[in-house]
């Protein structure tokens, strides 16, 4: 039976997420407010001053970088060290560096909101609030998870001790049937010498 209505010769797209609709916009609105902000400070100060402020950014941006990943190698090696030992880790060592290295990383970059919001990042209570939240949101995201999406992978492959702690596990499952006769042994079976 037919409706009159034409067949869709394209499937319908899906909805594209808020994040990738307003990301573009939200770049290029950043880009334009350090450019302002540039030539507003050259026009007050000087440009030999704001070339100054942007080589201290990128020196000081460049140096935090180096600290946070010597100490992010220095705490990895410190685990690998526990773990080979059989003492259980102690963690907590590495609180904070991945927050460092995005606040140096926005450091070295030309401007100077980018600047200010990479010395904000260097403050502790600052570093382990974020931490919190993007711990809180994760933890939401991967609950919520769909079956068959990467989070209920994730979700699947966290099993709980008794004592708290998380082990990551896998789960490999044989569907191949036991007993005798030729569906046991998929292969060639081997002559019999006797």
């Amino acid at each position: 039976m037919t409706t009159g209505a034409p067949t869709p010769t394209q499937p319908a797209r899906p909805r594209r997420s808020r994040l990738r609709t307003f990301l573009p916009l939200g770049i290029a609105v950043w880009l334009v407010l350090e450019i302002w902000l540039l030539t507003v400070v050259a026009g007050e100060a000087s440009g030999f001053m704001v070339l100054l402020l942007l080589v201290a950014g990128f020196v000081l941006g460049s140096v935090i970088v180096k600290r946070a990943g010597r100490r992010a190698f220095r705490n990895l090696s410190e685990t690998l060290r526990q773990q080979q030992s059989g003492a259980a880790p102690t963690g907590g060592g590495g609180d904070g560096n991945g927050l460092m290295m995005l606040g140096g990383l926005l450091l070295m970059l030309p401007g100077l909101i980018s600047d200010a919001v990479g010395l904000l990042l260097l403050i502790p209570p600052v570093q382990k609030a974020l931490s919190r939240y993007a711990e809180r949101a994760i933890e939401r995201r991967i609950r919520a998870a769909v079956p068959g999406s990467v989070g209920d992978a994730f979700q699947q492959a966290r099993m709980h001790r008794p004592d708290g702690k998380v082990v990551q596990g896998e789960v490999i499952r044989d569907d191949t049937p036991r007993g005798p006769g030729p569906a046991s042994h998929p292969g060639p079976h081997p002559p019999l010498t006797g």
